[in-house]
């Protein structure tokens, strides 16, 4: 199924999504953008992709760490090598 985002909802449990970014994606589609509500994201495993907040230098992803992404942040990801998933918890 199509859905025009850059990502794949693997998983929806109570108050979290576990979301894959595919090895093949383009980085253009890792656009810069906004969330309508509080988010944490925990990385689920070894990753070299990056993570930046706006006006900030990027920060690599690490398995098992947690960043916290406030409504309407400007944020994107960076691509790196292999898939990325991460467990999203929405507050």
């Amino acid at each position: 199924m199509v859905t025009g985002k850059p990502y794949t909802d693997i998983e929806i449990g109570d108050g979290y999504v576990i979301r894959e970014f595919d090895q093949n994606i383009d980085p253009i589609e890792l656009m810069w953008h906004r969330d309508n509500e509080d988010r944490t994201i925990e990385v689920l495993h070894p990753t070299d992709w990056f993570f930046q907040y706006e006006d900030q230098l990027p920060i690599q992803l690490k398995e098992n760490v947690s960043l916290n992404i406030a409504r309407h942040d400007w944020h994107r990801v960076i691509k790196g090598t292999g898939s990325l998933r991460l467990k999203i918890f929405k507050k």
